[in-house]
């Protein structure tokens, strides 16, 4: 594994066309190879550029998960407030926080792919901690921030803190992915219903 005895810092901006190619490039090796398969010599072949150039921007294999990452996070949260803000109750909240994840697990898991093999490396590996940590607080924040704006305008009414409803939000989802994309032939319809049942309580009507 290519890994350095102290946390790198964090990648370096790069130019938005050369990033895209590198950060799609990880995703599909990771989706193929595995975390431990995708060297920087797999990535730097499939995105058209130096090796060298991976190790200036990145410094590691696994700085450059936790920042293929940490931007997919970014743009699925900004599809997300996009449909939020159709939200007019707590019924249509949850119903659209449930396309989303449907969404993505019918066109793309890979991402939750790369979570997964994320929340592996970091109990073994202190910088993917470091960055694991951070994707985590900044996505809990995210959805934290969109609950809280939808109770100002009056959709919403948490039973407890925007934080903790977030986590709680996170956890479920979580869970439900992994046993889906672990058992795809089930139906687990019934099982989400009742989820959804369960966490309507958190978000009661203003």
């Amino acid at each position: 594994m290519e890994a350095q005895s102290k946390p790198s810092p964090p990648a370096k901006d790069l130019p938005g066309e050369k990033a895209e190619r590198i950060i799609e490039a990880m995703r599909q090796s990771v989706a193929r190879r595995g975390v431990a398969g995708s060297t920087f010599d797999h990535v730097a072949r499939e995105a058209g550029v130096s090796r060298g150039l991976l190790h200036y921007y990145f410094g590691t294999k696994e700085r450059l998960l936790v920042e293929v990452v940490r931007r997919e996070a970014d743009l699925r949260f900004d599809a997300l407030d996009r449909q939020l803000a159709e939200a007019t109750d707590a019924d249509a909240f949850l119903r659209l926080l449930q396309t989303s994840v449907d969404e993505m697990l019918r066109t793309d898991p890979t991402y939750v792919t790369l979570t997964f093999e994320l929340f592996t490396l970091a109990n073994r590996n202190e910088e993917v901690a470091e960055g694991f940590r951070d994707l985590m607080q900044r996505t809990r924040k995210h959805l934290a921030d969109s609950l809280r704006a939808k109770e100002q305008e009056g959709v919403l009414h948490l039973t407890v803190d925007p934080e903790s409803v977030a986590d709680v939000l996170f956890s479920v989802g979580d869970g439900l992915t992994m046993r889906v994309l672990a058992e795809p032939d089930r139906d687990f319809g019934p099982a989400i219903s009742a989820a959804i049942r369960s966490l309507r309580g958190l978000l009661d009507d203003a």
